[in-house]
């Protein structure tokens, strides 16, 4: 594919942004009462309104010219059919396998990769039912009551959020513990008042190599073993792995049938779908786990399947660009107003940023466009008292995601239709804001000095025309999380395609690494070697104020 800036769409694009000066949101709802039903659309139990953004339907048919002209049908095609387009490594890129419920197959060079998948899934039933039933017992013959994975970055995020998110539906007998900072903090306090003989941990590393996952790994043996009275075959009944390196899995004491595969066409944001969602199914059970794959795979089907005009991945991802590239919007928040989607826009944090903060495209040329924004956020209401503020008056332009279900499962009072009220209300206000007029109205009983009012009146009024989308769910269920889910997945995957990037691969992450593992030996006592002056001295500081 060629740059996009030179595409025709992305010019009209840049003309119509500067044709959409002065125009406001407010009046657009004023002038305009089908504009709700025009831009939102509908899928299951999920309605998507993205009518509170600053577009028109010029605008949007200028965005789909582009998805269009970037060839995305086509790169939709190519993923679905397992062609490797995660080209720097060579691979497939067929999350989407992990979740398909159809008989359709998936290939992967000439094989179709669904019996495997399935294997595992089976394999993944077998065993959560055998702990969740009790008939999985720890070295001194008591059931399992905690479970603790070991990971980082894919292997906790998703695993994580998704196990928090779905807590109504948890085993209230088995408690599922998540571990991924090298910190020991971490590790130490989870393991506070678990007990030896009735934990278990599912070590999550595809490389077995991973080095956080394996110091964390490494003590948690330990710690199992003081427990076991060091007794070595104790590990095999309290340690699983989901990794493919099998004889790392067998070397640290782990039996290698209960080691649980995954593939290399399944990168590690977009792994809580594969046997790494191994602590997501010993919470809530198998088969809560499907029905996670069930909403995904509804996604998938309609993300492959709907026109571009009716495809909520596609318009999420051209919203994101528009902003991003012709409104200069160089975030984006994610306000889900659940507690139990707190870690939701950590998540979501790794798969975009991960994915779309690159710099070269897949020519490997160096990109002369914005590419991947920053993506933050926290549950409502809680931000409504932090940085919302900034939201609605600040200097930067931040478009916003809501998130939202019409039902809870819970009933206290009135707190659930508190909730909702502060998130449409919240919407709302970034929409219209508040004119200096509609201020001064509100102030014309108060006796002020004039430049006490005029101030008064600069700091109360709201500008508005604060673009956001509003996901409203039925209730948060397992589909319908597995849903959201897909949605930004694909959301991601259609912003790379325009930007004409590589969305699978994270070599950004490598070179720290690096660093990390010559950096360590100095820190143990060992030569400083090449440094910059600064990493010299700090390291000199650290091996004086450690006593090394």
């Amino acid at each position: 594919m060629t740059t996009p800036t030179i595409l025709p769409a992305w010019q009209a694009l840049a003309e119509h942004r500067r044709e959409m000066e002065g125009q406001h949101l407010r009046h657009w709802f004023a002038r305009d009462s089908g504009r709700f039903q025009r831009f939102s659309l509908e899928l299951g139990d999920i309605v998507f309104d993205f009518s509170k953004n600053l577009i028109t339907d010029k605008t949007l048919g200028l965005l789909l010219q582009l998805a269009e002209q970037c060839g995305l049908a086509a790169r939709i095609g190519a993923m679905f059919a397992g062609e490797k387009i995660n080209r720097t490594e060579n691979r497939a890129v067929l999350h989407i396998a992990l979740r398909n419920r159809s008989e359709r197959p998936i290939w992967v060079n000439g094989q179709d990769v669904m019996p495997k998948v399935r294997q595992v899934l089976s394999k993944m039933r077998r065993f959560t039912e055998q702990v969740r039933g009790g008939q999985w017992r720890g070295f001194s013959g008591k059931p399992i009551t905690d479970v603790v994975n070991l990971g980082i970055g894919g292997s906790d995020l998703g695993p994580r959020m998704v196990a928090q998110a779905l807590t109504p539906y948890h085993n209230k007998d088995l408690k599922v513990h998540f571990v991924a900072n090298v910190d020991e903090s971490d590790l130490l306090e989870t393991l506070k008042g678990l007990n030896q003989e009735t934990t278990l941990f599912l070590v999550a590393s595809k490389t077995f190599t991973t080095q956080e996952t394996m110091a964390n790994a490494n003590s948690a043996r330990e710690w199992l073993l003081t427990g076991a009275g060091g007794e070595q075959s104790a590990i095999a009944q309290h340690f699983v792995a989901i990794s493919t390196n099998r004889g790392a899995v067998q070397g640290f004491g782990i039996d290698p049938e209960n080691m649980f595969e995954f593939w290399d066409w399944v990168g590690g944001r977009y792994s809580l779908w594969s046997a790494v969602g191994l602590s997501i199914a010993l919470a809530v059970g198998m088969d809560r786990f499907e029905e996670l794959l069930e909403g995904a795979f509804e996604v998938d089907e309609h993300f492959r399947t709907a026109p571009f005009s009716r495809n909520i991945p596609v318009i999420m991802g051209l919203l994101g660009i528009w902003y991003r590239n012709f409104w200069d919007a160089a975030s984006c928040a994610i306000l889900p107003y659940d507690h139990y989607l707190r870690y939701f826009p950590d998540h979501l944090q790794q798969l975009d940023m991960e994915s779309n903060g690159k710099r070269v495209d897949l020519e490997g040329k160096v990109v002369s466009y914005a590419t991947g924004p920053i993506v933050w956020g926290q549950v409502g209401t809680n931000g409504q008292h932090s940085f919302f503020q900034l939201l609605h008056q600040g200097t930067h332009l931040v478009p916003c995601d809501f998130i939202v279900a019409a039902q809870s499962h819970h009933e206290l009072g009135g707190h659930h239709a508190m909730l909702l009220a502060n998130c449409l209300a919240q919407a709302e206000a970034l929409m219209k804001g508040k004119s200096e007029d509609e201020v001064r109205t509100e102030l014309a009983f108060l006796e002020l000095p004039k430049d006490h009012l005029e101030s008064l009146v600069a700091a109360k009024t709201f500008p508005g025309n604060r673009p956001s989308n509003l996901f409203l769910v039925k209730k948060l269920t397992p589909k319908t999380l597995g849903s959201l889910i897909a949605f930004y997945e694909h959301k991601v995957f259609v912003q790379g395609t325009i930007w004409n990037i590589n969305s699978f691969d994270q070599m950004g992450v490598e070179l720290g690494k690096q660093l990390a593992g010559e950096i360590l030996p100095a820190l143990q006592d060992g030569e400083i070697g090449q440094h910059d002056a600064s990493t010299r001295a700090l390291i000199e500081f650290c091996r004086r104020w450690r006593g090394k």
